[in-house]
């Protein structure tokens, strides 16, 4: 334990949280499920990628600079979009720049206006507060992006005859399509507002539990909690609401006519 209370753990704390992995991997395996291996793979690629990220971000907390944090920035932009294509089988036309553009304005408008206008740190690109802060608001967003794309693609291919039938009718691309766009916009935001709701009574988030472990006062950890959720809840919005917004349009033609891949 150092002087402010932190409790550091060693490769043997680790390797006994790992078995918890593996009783979780053998459960599996006794039930059958078939996703033994996968869970496996992830777990390894979770530890390498956090190690690794950890021996990155000691070398970018030490120079001091905007260009490498940026950097940091881009790639932790640029994977989530990749993740993202890779859980979406059917993909809507014109998909990573529809979900790459949402991503770039919801997360990135968010954590500028989070980190300028509540945290008022400096300089702007301090990498303890950005990186972190950046981090979650991205990882939060992209699982509404994935829904909100998945989500607005099913219901585009569902709807088919009915959005045909009121383009026959009359009815405008987005008139037609509107019904997708709010199912898809309300799958988007539902595990968020889910977790809004049970936090603090139900759960004890991430952040806040990390900044009490490591000595700060509860009311502080707290602060820090509600602020952060208020920009994963608005960085969420925007990006859905970009995505099914840019992304029906995607599916029709300039002449207003559905045209489905």
């Amino acid at each position: 334990m150092d002087n402010q209370g932190l409790v550091n753990l060693g490769i043997l704390d680790l390797v006994v949280a790992y078995s918890l992995v593996l009783l979780a991997i053998g459960l599996a395996k006794l039930k059958r499920i078939g996703q033994e291996a996968q869970m496996l793979w992830a777990s390894l690629r979770m530890v390498f990628q956090l190690l690794a990220v950890g021996y990155l971000l000691h070398f970018i907390f030490a120079v001091k600079h905007p260009l490498p944090v940026l950097a940091i920035l881009l790639v932790m932009g640029g994977f989530s979009l990749q993740v993202i294509g890779a859980r979406i089988k059917r993909k809507m036309p014109r998909f990573y720049q529809v979900v790459g553009t949402a991503l770039l304005v919801g997360c990135g408008g968010v954590t500028f206006v989070f980190c300028s206008l509540v945290v008022h740190y400096s300089p702007w690109y301090d990498p303890r507060y950005l990186i972190p802060l950046a981090g979650m608001i991205i990882g939060n967003s992209m699982n509404g992006a994935s829904l909100a794309a998945e989500r607005l693609g099913a219901e585009m291919r569902e709807r088919r005859e009915e959005i045909e039938t009121a383009l026959c009718l009359g009815a405008s691309a987005r008139q037609a399509a509107k019904p997708a766009l709010r199912n898809a916009f309300r799958a988007a935001i539902m595990p968020t507002a889910n977790t809004m709701a049970a936090m603090g009574i139900v759960s004890l988030p991430g952040m806040m539990t990390g900044q009490i472990l490591s000595g700060t006062e509860p009311m502080v950890a707290v602060r820090y909690q509600i602020a952060i959720m208020c920009a994963i809840t608005g960085a969420v919005a925007i990006t859905a609401y970009l995505i099914v917004v840019q992304g029906y349009r995607s599916y029709f033609t300039k002449a207003q006519q559905l045209e489905m891949q």
